[in-house]
């Protein structure tokens, strides 16, 4: 999956040609990649990447830029630094991604794009620290408005960390009960103030199934608009793919979050 993810990404860029790369934070990993479309003062997309903390990177990403450029958004992916090269810190890696989206809100209009239009999405880990960046009080943190993010699709991530604290992920994850309360999205969703979309497929492990499910069921119970969806017959990976195909389960879902289609530019 990695390497055709990774084939993918390239053949797209040899495509649509590199990204932007632009330094959101001091250390050389605190960096993102901008992909622009043609449209003026355009929607935009942070998609946050996965790798069970660990792993990953923007670059293998930009298979999805495509389907965005062609629907007149900006997509925007961060770089960020792995759980183990940060000490086993998630707090570490929860901080950057929030700091990646301040700067993203507060420079759009340097790359285009418009700050008032500014979407989310992730997966497995990128979709728990996505969980992370819907509960953040952006007001207190970075002295932004409350609702800088305008909707976020969440695909097969964990929202409530208790379950992995006792996994054998903790070999590599220094959890805490701190870290735990403080980045465990379904503790928090007083904070969550925007439309939300989750889902996962029918052929991932349990648990995740089971987060998405009942994280699901939480925001409903506060009153709080989410959609669910269940990809029949995917894989954990395969989820991902969707996401950046226009008449995938994810890419119809992102385009449908922004109220967009494919030929809007």
């Amino acid at each position: 999956m990695a390497t055709r993810r990774r084939l993918a990404s390239e053949r797209a860029i040899a495509r649509i040609g590199p990204p932007r790369r632009v330094a959101y934070g001091p250390t050389e990993i605190e960096k993102l990649d901008i992909y622009k479309t043609k449209r003026a003062n355009a929607p935009i997309m942070i998609f946050i990447h996965g790798g069970a903390w660990k792993g990953g990177a923007a670059k293998d990403s930009a298979y999805m830029a495509e389907m965005y450029l062609a629907a007149g958004v900006n997509f925007v992916i961060p770089d960020f630094v792995s759980v183990e090269n940060a000490g086993g810190s998630l707090m570490t890696m929860a901080d950057q991604v929030r700091r990646a989206v301040a700067w993203v809100h507060k420079n759009a209009a340097s790359f285009g794009g418009d700050p008032n239009r500014l979407y989310l999405s992730g997966h497995s880990s990128g979709g728990h620290l996505g969980g992370c960046v819907v509960i953040t009080d952006w007001q207190k943190d970075f002295g932004l408005p409350a609702d800088i993010i305008k909707g976020a699709l969440l695909i097969s991530g964990i929202y409530d960390l208790k379950p992995v604290r006792l996994s054998k992920r903790s070999r590599y994850v220094n959890f805490d009960d701190a870290t735990e309360q403080a980045l465990s999205a379904e503790r928090h969703i007083d904070m969550i103030n925007m439309p939300l979309i989750v889902a996962h497929g029918t052929l991932e492990t349990p648990e995740f199934q089971r987060q998405s499910r009942e994280f699901t069921a939480a925001v409903k119970a506060a009153g709080k608009p989410v959609e669910f969806f269940v990809g029949e017959g995917f894989n954990h990976f395969e989820m991902q793919e969707t996401m950046g195909n226009p008449f995938g389960l994810g890419g119809r879902a992102a385009l449908e979050l922004m109220k967009l289609k494919l030929g809007d530019v």
